[in-house]
């Protein structure tokens, strides 16, 4: 408002100057008006700042409106509160825009949802939701709860949630996310969780909040206003004391008021931010858009972080007589009717083979005997070695010894035909990701922490190329092993666990990853929706490039700053045509850091 009020009042100083003929003095009305309105709490709150011994980049535009006031040059007074006044409105701007993502997803969020009765459905609206209520999403509907689906088959975008731009399918048993918008089919769902308690509503939080924190690199703003203000306040000073000229001092104080400072840093920071969420990355804390360019050890749980958190099938031990493929045929036909965890595993193992599934009969799935049936004749049992010892199996003795890692057994017709061993599966971008931190990023050391097995860890880090590993470790001992770690130097720690986040929470720089990252979205700066490696990267480049634009804008304003006092201490400009100067270098510094909420051509590099 004072920035608006600021410049009607120019507006109607220039009319009445030149444009009417009215009494003397009569012209400087809007002027005393707006110092007065505008410039009062203006002055007000850098007073405050000085008696906190807070010596920042907005005093010299303080200085400069008591000055103009005492040399009776109003018009470049009031050019100083358009400045100051605008730039906070500029800051507000590029706070809102950087809410333009959450915006989106709110305007697609329902305000009814349909629960479905035994007559039928019913309208209620959102808070009425409760978990466990059956809802009927119909086609081209946002999901308006987290839960699971019962009934239909389909698809939904969840594009704006995941940053994936597919068509996720869905059937019964598949999870749903609210504000995924359904495809051409309805769905019913059963839903697990509140729509304040869901993902999106999560999201809608940490977006929030990340709006509230003021950015560590801002205050790197300030820390340059401090050293620029005494130089500023050197050059003009000596401008009067050598022309013998006061208006010299204010001509050089005008250009001088840094509002780079003031604009460019905050526009940056607040592009990155929107950058980042349209990239499913949410900026909980803005702070570590700064920190994460000096993190230097990099610290990574295992499950659901560098692997998917699911078992894959990784090694087939046939017995002799039997064929891999006939063998993983026969099971996959049974495995089609489990539920068993390992199922999904094997089902995958026969798609990728091309595999096409057999029918079966006579399936059965008892507790003690595992899962059996009938397929192409023969009799199927996929069972455990547990199962079998306690049966007495008479091949006990051919099945190999145990391994580390998930196993099953199985038997066709009574006979031992082979072992299906399970390990969860590193991300296909792990070991690249793992491998380009130090050449690309900086970093020193990688290392996982674990509550993992032993085995299991050892496993994973040669494959992803990590020598470091801590394994079996408890909340408290990662939490402790982090800290100590950070006092050494600035640390990076990505995970997914509710597990994860004292050690989060302790690190410089916390990531929380994947499907279970609301858990730990209270602890982590950084909140990456994707369940990729890749969107940390992209995190990384970002804030890299963040800093680089921020300083640019910054530094690149005060050195043009710096060029118009030397023109305005040889007397080459006066008070009003400097504030116009300047106002033309924030243009300048402001559309430079502008650039940070627009993708880079490469943001990333794996």
């Amino acid at each position: 408002m004072i920035a608006a009020l600021a410049l009607l009042a120019i507006l109607v100083h220039l009319v009445l100057r030149f444009g009417t003929r009215q009494k003397p003095d009569t012209e400087l009305i809007p002027l005393f008006l707006i110092l007065a309105l505008g410039g009062t709490p203006l002055l007000y709150t850098l007073v405050r700042k000085l008696f906190r011994f807070e010596v920042q980049s907005d005093l010299l535009g303080g200085i400069a409106i008591v000055t103009s006031i005492l040399m009776e040059e109003y018009l470049a007074g009031s050019i100083i509160v358009l400045m100051l006044s605008g730039g906070e409105a500029l800051e507000a701007y590029a706070l809102r825009s950087a809410s333009s993502v959450l915006a989106a997803l709110a305007s697609r969020m329902p305000s009814i949802a349909h629960r479905k009765k035994d007559t039928g459905t019913a309208d209620i609206a959102l808070l009425d939701i409760a978990v466990g209520d059956l809802l009927v999403v119909y086609p081209h509907e946002a999901c308006p709860a987290d839960g699971i689906v019962v009934e239909g088959h389909g698809t939904m975008d969840e594009s704006y949630l995941t940053g994936e731009p597919f068509q996720i399918t869905k059937t019964v048993g598949s999870s749903v996310i609210s504000g995924a918008v359904n495809g051409e089919s309805a769905l019913t769902v059963r839903t697990t969780e509140k729509p304040a308690d869901s993902r999106y509503a999560k999201i809608m939080e940490v977006m929030r909040e990340s709006e509230s924190k003021r950015p560590h690199l801002q205050r790197l703003g300030d820390q340059l206003g401090a050293a620029y203000t005494p130089v500023a306040l050197t050059i003009a000073s000596m401008a009067w004391v050598l022309s013998g000229e006061p208006v010299r001092f204010l001509s050089v104080l005008v250009i001088a008021t840094p509002c780079p400072l003031l604009l460019a840093i905050p526009i940056a920071i607040m592009g990155s931010i929107s950058l980042c969420a349209r990239r499913a990355i949410i900026i909980k804390n803005p702070a570590v858009l700064e920190q994460i360019s000096g993190c230097r050890v990099a610290i990574f749980d295992k499950t659901g972080t560098l692997t998917y958190g699911e078992p894959k099938l990784t090694e087939q031990v046939i017995a002799t007589g039997f064929l891999a493929k006939e063998v993983l045929t026969a099971t996959a036909a049974l495995e089609r009717y489990s539920k068993h965890p390992l199922a999904r595993a094997i089902l995958d193992a026969a798609k990728a083979d091309g595999i096409d599934l057999r029918s079966a009969s006579q399936v059965a799935e008892q507790p003690g005997r595992g899962l059996e049936g009938l397929v192409s004749g023969k009799r199927i049992q996929i069972t455990s070695r547990t199962l079998l010892t306690r049966r007495r199996f008479a091949e006990l003795d051919r099945i190999p010894p145990v391994e580390a890692g998930l196993e099953c057994v199985v038997v066709v017709d009574g006979h031992y035909a082979g072992v299906y061993r399970f390990r969860d599966a590193p991300r296909n971008e792990s070991r690249s990701f793992i491998h380009h931190l130090g050449p690309k990023h900086q970093f020193d050391r990688t290392m996982i922490l674990s509550g993992d097995r032993d085995s299991e860890v050892r496993y994973l880090a040669n494959l992803v190329g990590i020598t470091e590993i801590f394994a079996q470790q408890s909340p408290a001992e990662k939490l402790a092993i982090v800290r100590k770690e950070t006092s050494n130097a600035k640390t990076l720690y990505v995970g997914d666990g509710i597990n994860d986040a004292p050690a989060m929470m302790a690190a410089t720089v916390g990531i929380a990853i994947g499907q279970n990252s609301d858990v730990t979205a209270e602890a982590a700066g950084v909140v990456v929706m994707d369940n990729s490696l890749e969107r940390v990267d992209e995190f990384i480049h970002i804030s890299r490039r963040m800093r680089v634009i921020a300083l640019q804008s910054a530094v690149g304003g005060m050195a043009l700053s710096l060029i118009g006092m030397g023109f305005a201490f040889t007397g080459h400009l006066s008070p009003v045509s400097g504030a116009v100067l300047q106002e033309i270098i924030d243009v300048l510094a402001v559309l430079n850091a502008l650039r940070a909420a627009f993708p880079p051509k490469v943001i990333h590099d794996l």
